[in-house]
């Protein structure tokens, strides 16, 4: 079911000022990539702390958590609706996070705004796992996604990703695997697990409360 268009819209994005960074193109088959428009993250953030990125942060739950437990890390959050996007921003701004920025706008577009080897960490949490085999290439962890990431990501940075649903997870350890990530702290059941930490985000809490069980991995990136 389609998200109905918040109201005012337009006024509340344009509320969150400088926050929200607009990934706009006019290729709509990504298949050209301009860096003119590469962000000096150092400026941005007016530091240089480490980055981490989180892709599909929803209403930013996670995002904002994780930035508040770490403020000595910078964060990008990006997410493709501005529809859901705003409510993220806003919770930000409102809880007075520095240390998290957002991007709106598709994945395919992160080479023109994000320099190389700049990200130390990724987050995919509950990713729409696109069921239908003809739908596999927009799955975040599909490997034409994975190249991106590779040349995004530093020599050692990790990719975190949670889901819930067990065909899409199996289809992104044998991307991750072909694509030459090591894989490790494989969990079947996140909660029934011993892993210290966690974030719950909002999809986790309705994921978990209907009592299935959360899938999880990390996948390091070696050059």
């Amino acid at each position: 079911m389609r998200m109905r268009r918040k109201k005012g819209l337009e006024e509340r994005l344009k509320n969150c000022g400088n926050k929200i960074i607009y990934m706009d193109r006019e290729d709509r088959n990504f298949q050209s990539i301009d860096t003119s428009s590469l962000l000096r993250l150092h400026e941005l953030f007016g530091n240089d702390n480490p980055v981490h990125m989180e892709i599909g942060c929803g209403k930013g739950q996670f995002a904002c958590e994780i930035a508040k437990r770490n403020p000595n890390i910078n964060y990008i959050a990006v997410e493709k609706s501005s529809n859901v996007l705003v409510t993220a921003c806003e919770a930000a701004i409102e809880q007075d996070i520095k240390n998290l920025i957002f991007l709106r706008g598709a994945a395919e577009y992160l080479e023109c705004y994000i320099p190389r080897s700049s990200i130390g960490r990724l987050y995919l949490n509950f990713s729409c796992p696109f069921p239908k085999k003809s739908y596999a290439s927009h799955r975040l962890t599909h490997h034409r996604f994975l190249q991106i990431y590779k040349r995004l990501l530093q020599d050692g940075a990790e990719i975190h990703q949670k889901t819930d649903n067990m065909h899409f997870f199996e289809f992104s350890i044998e991307q991750f695997s072909q694509e030459g990530f090591v894989i490790k702290n494989v969990s079947l059941d996140l909660h029934n697990s011993d892993f210290e930490g966690n974030i719950v985000t909002e999809y986790e809490e309705r994921f978990s409360s209907q009592g299935l069980p959360i899938y999880r991995l990390e996948a390091v990136y070696k050059e």
